[in-house]
C-alpha cells in the first residue's frame, strides 16, 4: 500500500528469493515483503507437494517454512512470517526440487488417494529384500530443509536468572501485568518472541484510554525500562516450562541483521527461576476446514489485518471473509476501508456484534447461513464455491470469484506453557476452546491466553494477574492496582464449526486439511477411526498430526473437534494431545551453548596442572579432571615412558598427582552410623590416626565405588572415593541422608578441591618424606601402615597418610591446594639424589594391576559384587548396610558369576586385549559361550611379561586352568587363569625398613 503501516517507507531492504531479487522496507518480514511484492506462492506441502502459501503472520505459521542463507550460516524450516528482513538476506522454499515451480515429486498429487495416513505401515513390507532400497528412497523424499554441513561459526551461551515474577508475552495483558508487578518494586522480567512490543495491538486500531494503543504500549515500554528491578527481553521465545517455576527461553540476539554485521553471542538459553509466573501468551486464530483450504491465498483473518496494519501490506482485493465469529468482521472492515471488495460468508443466522454492525455500516455484504466448501484455484485462489448451512442459499449463488480468502473459525488460548506446568486445561463450550484451569504451581494466564479475548477484560485481567503476582516478593510493597480503558465491543455467540465437510463429503471431495505442514486431511482422520484408533494421541501418531515445526497450533483443536464427531463423543472426553517443549523449534547451537569441543565437558585441572606441563605430562580426560597420563622424554612413545616410571617406583621412588581424588568431609555425632550403613565394612573400632579401605555398594549389593577413608576425630572423617565418582557419590550420600536418614546429625562437605595430593611411592619414599617433613617420624613403629599423620612441609601443613595403591612403601601427602606446587617441587628436590621420577595414570595401573588391586569402573561393570572380588571377608558380620541384604539372593550367591581373577598368557610377549572375550577353547562357531572378558591388561617391566585380570565364570573354582582368549582380529590367544595378585603376594615391599 503507498502509506500505513509501521515500516520505514525510506529505508528499503534489497533480498532474493528462490533466486529473484526483491526489494522490502526495513520492518519488514521476510513473509511481508513476498506479499507486498505479490509472492503468495512460496512453499509445497510436505507429503503431497501441493502448492502452500503465506497463511498467518506469527509463530504459527505451518506453510511458509524456508531455507536461509547459505553454508554455515544456513538456517533450515525458518518460518517467513518470523524472519525479520535485513540486507542482502537470501531465501528458497524448501522441499522442492529442483525448484517450486518445477517440483519433481508434485506429481504425489495424483496419486493422494491412494497414500493417505498409515500408507507407509501397509506398503513397503515386502519384498523384505528391498527394505534399504524403500528406505533410502522415502529417507530421500522426507524431510524439509537442509542441516548446515559446514561447522558453525556463531557463538552462543546460557544463562541463569532468577525474578519474583517472570511475565510471558508483551501484548496488553503482558504489558498490564509486568507494569502492575513493577510498580510494587519486586524483582520483573518481561520476554517476548516478537522484536516490538504490543501482541495483538499490533494488527489492530484499537485506543486505550482515548489515545492510539500504540502510544500505550510505548508508554509502558518506558515505564518498565524506567523500573530498575525489571528486565525485558525481546526476540526471547519461552520454549519450555519445568518443575518448580522453571521456565526456559530463547534469545535470538543478531539473526535480524545483516551477516556481515553480525558480532558477539548468536542466541542465549535463558533458564528463568521464578516465584510466580504470568502466562500472557495470547490466543492463535483457527483456521476453518474445508475443501482446497491450502490453495496460496488462503489467511487467517487476523493475519489479513496484521498484514494491512503492521506492515502496510494488501494481500488482496477481492475478498471473501469465512467466519464463525465476530473477530473476522474486523478483517472485512480492514480490506473495506484499504479499497477491497469484500463478501463475508457466516454460518450463523445473524451476527449482531459490534463489528458486524460496523460492517453493514461499510455496506459489506453478508452471507447468512452459508459456508465455503471448496476454494478453488491452482497456484493461488480464484473462487470459492458455496453451500447453505442449515438453508438454502439466497439468490442461488453458489460462487465468488476472489484472489484472497480470509477464515476465522475462532480462537485457540494459547496454553501451551500452561500445560507443561502440569496444568490441565479445561472445554470452555462458550467458546469452543480449551482454556486454563487450576494452576499446579505458582502461575496464573491472563488475556487471550485465559480465554479474555476483549481488549478490556485482557488489560484488567493482565493488572491483576501482575499485582498478585508480585504479593509476597521480598522488595515488594503495597501498590494500587492499575486500571485502563478500552473501546467497548459487544460480541455475538460463535458457532462450532470443526469441518464442513463430513462423511462421503470428506472422503471423496477436496482434501479438507487440519495439518497443513504435515498434510494430515479430514479423511485421515476417519480412516483412523475406522481402523479402530480412538485415543487422541494413538491418532496423531497413526496420521502425524502436529508433529511439524508448529507443533498443531493450528489444526489440533481442529482435529479432537473432527476426532469427537467422528466417535461421537465430546471434545473433552476425546481430550488435548500431550503439549511438550519445545514451544517452537530451538537451535542445536543454542542447546548445546559453549559446550562443544573441547569444552563437551567442562575442564577441570589441578593445582599442579602447569608444573605437570613443566615435566612434559601427556595428559588423558578422567571424569572432567586433565590427569598426566605419562611423562614421555625425548624419543619415547608411551611403552617406553611407562615401562622407565613403573621401574622408577619399584626400584627408587616415584611422584603421582593424585589431587583428584574424590575427597568428602563427614562430620556429626552420627557419623559413625551413617558409615556403617554405607560401607560394607565396620566403622566403629577404627581410632582417630587410623585409615580403613572400604567398599560401597548400590541397592543391588554391587560394588559401585572404593576408597581409603580416614577418622580425624570421634565425629570427624575424610572419606575419598574414585576421581570419575566423587560427585556422584556425594550426590548419592546426599540423597540416603536427606530422604531415608534424615533424623541422622550428619554433615557433607566436599573438599576435592581443597586439597592437593602427591603421591611419594617406592623404596626410598621415606627418605624423601624425612628430608622435608622434620615433625613426623617415619618409621614404621611410629608411623604404621594405613595410618596417618599431621605435620609441616617449609611451614606448609601436611596430613601424610601411609597407604600403598602400587604395593611399594609409599605415603599421600594431603596439603591446602594452593600450596600444592609448592610442597612438590620441595619433594622433588628432596627425592633428587634419590633420581624420583614423575609418574601419570598408565604407570599407576600397571603397578596396582601387577598387585590385584581393582579399579572401579574397569575392573568392575556394575554386575559385581565383593565375593566375586574376592573381598568376602570385608563384609561386616554385625552390622546391616546398603546393599547387604541383596547378597543373599539367588542369582546374587549362586554359581555361574563372574569372578575376578588374574591372566596369565601363554605368550609372555603377548598383551591380552582388553574387553576381549574369553572361551573355554578356540572355536569357529557363529556364536560360541562367553565365560568371562578381560578388564585390564599391561606389559610389567618388573616381571618382564604380559599380565592381566578378567571377570571368568566360577574363575575362583579355575585357578590353573587355560582359557583362550578372542580377539577381534579373529586371532585365539591361550592363557592360563592366575591369582590376580602378580607381584608381592606376601606385601612385605609396603612395610620395607
Amino acid at each position: 500500500m503507498p502509506q500505513g503501516g509501521r515500516v520505514r517507507r525510506g529505508a528499503p531492504v534489497r533480498f532474493t528469493f528462490n533466486g529473484k531479487a526483491y526489494t522490502g522496507l526495513q520492518g519488514d518480514t521476510l513473509a511481508s515483503a513476498l506479499l507486498a511484492n505479490g509472492v503468495h506462492f512460496v512453499a509445497r506441502s510436505f507429503k503431497y507437494h501441493r502448492p502452500r502459501g503465506i497463511m498467518t503472520a506469527g509463530v504459527e505459521e505451518p506453510n511458509a517454512l524456508v531455507q536461509l542463507e547459505s553454508g554455515a550460516y544456513t538456517v533450515p524450516n525458518a518460518r517467513a512470517t518470523e524472519v525479520e528482513l535485513y540486507e542482502g538476506l537470501r531465501a528458497t522454499s524448501v522441499n522442492a526440487k529442483p525448484d517450486i515451480e518445477h517440483d519433481r515429486m508434485a506429481i504425489m498429487q495424483r496419486f493422494a488417494r491412494f497414500i493417505p495416513a498409515g500408507f507407509y505401515y501397509k506398503t513397503f513390507m515386502w519384498p523384505r529384500s528391498w527394505w534399504g532400497k524403500y528406505e533410502e528412497r522415502i529417507r530421500d523424499a522426507a524431510g524439509l530443509g537442509s542441516v548446515p554441513d559446514t561447522q558453525d561459526p556463531d557463538r552462543y551461551e546460557k544463562r541463569y536468572a532468577h525474578c519474583d515474577v517472570l511475565v510471558v508475552g508483551a501484548g496488553p495483558a503482558g504489558l498490564a501485568a509486568a507494569c502492575a508487578a513493577g510498580r510494587t518494586g519486586a524483582r520483573v522480567i518481561l520476554v517476548d518472541d516478537a522484536g516490538e512490543a504490543g501482541g495483538s495491538l499490533l494488527r489492530a486500531q484499537e485506543v486505550i484510554d482515548d489515545k492510539p494503543a500504540l502510544d500505550w504500549v510505548a508508554e509502558r515500554m518506558a515505564e518498565l525500562a524506567a523500573q530498575p528491578e525489571t528486565q525485558v527481553l525481546q526476540r526471547t521465545t519461552a520454549f519450555g516450562y519445568q518443575d518448580h517455576n522453571l521456565v526456559t527461553a530463547c534469545e535470538r540476539l543478531h539473526d535480524h541483521l545483516p551477516i556481515m554485521q553480525r558480532s558477539g553471542v548468536r542466541e542465549r538459553i535463558w533458564k528463568i527461576r521464578a516465584r510466580h509466573v504470568v502466562l500472557a501468551t495470547g490466543a492463535h486464530e483457527r483456521p476453518l476446514v474445508f475443501g482446497n483450504n491450502d490453495i496460496p491465498g488462503v489467511m487467517l483473518a487476523g493475519a489479513v489485518s496484521a498484514y494491512i496494519h503492521r506492515y502496510g501490506v494488501l494481500p488482496g482485493r477481492r475478498a471473501v471473509v469465512f467466519t464463525n465469529n465476530d473477530s473476522a468482521y474486523q478483517c472485512a472492515v480492514d480490506l473495506k476501508r484499504h479499497g477491497a471488495d469484500v463478501t463475508i460468508v457466516d454460518p450463523r443466522v445473524l451476527s449482531s456484534g459490534t463489528l458486524p454492525a460496523e460492517a453493514e455500516r461499510l455496506g459489506i455484504p453478508v452471507v447468512h447461513q452459508a459456508v465455503v466448501a471448496e476454494a478453488r484455484g491452482g497456484k493461488h485462489v480464484t473462487g470459492v464455491r458455496l453451500r447453505g448451512h442449515g438453508a438454502s442459499l439466497r439468490d442461488g449463488v453458489d460462487t465468488l470469484s476472489c484472489d484472497l480468502l480470509a477464515t476465522s473459525g475462532g480462537w485457540n488460548p494459547v496454553i501451551h506453557l500452561y500445560a507443561q506446568s502440569r496444568g490441565k486445561p479445561r472445554w470452555c463450550d462458550e467458546r469452543a476452546c480449551f482454556v486454563p484451569d487450576a494452576s499446579a504451581q505458582p502461575q496464573s494466564s491472563a488475556g487471550a491466553a485465559n480465554g479474555d479475548f476483549s481488549l478490556q477484560a485482557a488489560l484488567d485481567g493482565g493488572a491483576r494477574a501482575g499485582l498478585q503476582a508480585a504479593e509476597g516478593a521480598p522488595a515488594a510493597r503495597p501498590a494500587d492496582l492499575p486500571v485502563w480503558s478500552a473501546r467497548p465491543v459487544e460480541v455475538a455467540p460463535l458457532l462450532p464449526l470443526w469441518a464442513v465437510g463430513k462423511g462421503k463429503q470428506a472422503t471423496r471431495g477436496p482434501k479438507q486439511f487440519i495439518d497443513y505442514q504435515n498434510d494430515v486431511s479430514v479423511s485421515d482422520i476417519l480412516l483412523a477411526v475406522s481402523e479402530g484408533y480412538h485415543s487422541v494421541e494413538h491418532v496423531k501418531r497413526y496420521t502425524a498430526m502436529g508433529f511439524g515445526t508448529d507443533q498443531g497450533k493450528l489444526g489440533n483443536i481442529n482435529g479432537m473437534g473432527v476426532l469427537a464427531e467422528a466417535l461421537k463423543q465430546s471434545i473433552p472426553a476425546t481430550g488435548t494431545t500431550t503439549f511438550r517443549p519445545n514451544y517452537t523449534p530451538v537451535s542445536f547451537g543454542a542447546v548445546a551453548g559453549r559446550e562443544l569441543g573441547d569444552w563437551f565437558d567442562p575442564i577441570r585441572r589441578t593445582c599442579l596442572h602447569d608444573w605437570n606441563l613443566e615435566q612434559g605430562a601427556i595428559f588423558e580426560d578422567v571424569g572432567n579432571w586433565k590427569r598426566a597420563h605419562y611423562y614421555p622424554k625425548p624419543g619415547e612413545d608411551m611403552h617406553a615412558a611407562v615401562q622407565r616410571e613403573c621401574l622408577a617406583v619399584r626400584n627408587s621412588v616415584g611422584l603421582l598427582d593424585y589431587s583428584t581424588l574424590g575427597k568428602i568431609d563427614v562430620r556429626g555425632p552420627d557419623a559413625v552410623e551413617f558409615l556403617n550403613r554405607l560401607y560394607i565394612n565396620s566403622w566403629t573400632k577404627l581410632q582417630p590416626g587410623r585409615c580403613r579401605y572400604g567398599l560401597l555398594l548400590d541397592e543391588n549389593g554391587m560394588v559401585m565405588d572404593d576408597g581409603v577413608s580416614i577418622r580425624l576425630a570421634e565425629d570427624h572423617f575424610l572419606l575419598t572415593t574414585t576421581t570419575s565418582g566423587a560427585a556422584r557419590i556425594m550426590s548419592w550420600m546426599e540423597r540416603w541422608l536427606q530422604t531415608e536418614w534424615p533424623d541422622l546429625r550428619v554433615y557433607l562437605t566436599s573438599v576435592t578441591d581443597q586439597y592437593a595430593v602427591a603421591t611419594v611411592a617406592g623404596p626410598h619414599a621415606r627418605k624423601v618424606l624425612s628430608a622435608v617433613c622434620k615433625d613426623i617420624d617415619f618409621s614404621n613403629e611410629a608411623f604404621p601402615f594405613m595410618s596417618f599423620q599431621e605435620g609441616t612441609i617449609d611451614g606448609v601443613f601436611a596430613r601424610v597418610l601411609r597407604v600403598s595403591f602400587s604395593g611399594e612403601l609409599s605415603y599421600e601427602v594431603y596439603m591446602p591446594a594452593n600450596m600444592g606446587r609448592h610442597v612438590v617441587e620441595r619433594l622433588m628436590t628432596a627425592g633428587q639424589p634419590h633420581g624420583i621420577t614423575p609418574y601419570g595414570t598408565e604407570t599407576m595401573h600397571v603397578l596396582r594391576g601387577e598387585k590385584g588391586y581393582i579399579i572401579v569402573g574397569q575392573d568392575t561393570d556394575g554386575s559385581v559384587t565383593p565375593m566375586d572380588l574376592g573381598m568376602g571377608g570385608m563384609l561386616a558380620k554385625n552390622k546391616d548396610c546398603l546393599g547387604k541384604r541383596s547378597l543373599a539372593r539367588s542369582h546374587t550367591s549362586g554359581p555361574g558369576r563372574k569372578q575376578f581373577v588374574g591372566l596369565l598368557a601363554n605368550d609372555p610377549a603377548c598383551v591380552l586385549p582388553e574387553g576381549g572375550q574369553i572361551l573355554l577353547g578356540p572355536t569357529q562357531a557363529a556364536i560360541a559361550p562367553m565365560f568371562g572378558h578381560v578388564t585390564s591388561s599391561y606389559m610389567s617391566p618388573i616381571l618382564g611379561r604380559s599380565i592381566a585380570l578378567a571377570l571368568l565364570k566360577d574363575g575362583h573354582e579355575r585357578m590353573g586352568e587355560e582359557v583362550t582368549v578372542a580377539t577381534a582380529d579373529g586371532r585365539f590367544m591361550p592363557a592360563r587363569v592366575c591369582s590376580p595378585v602378580f607381584y608381592d603376594p606376601e606385601g612385605a615391599r609396603q612395610n620395607v625398613e
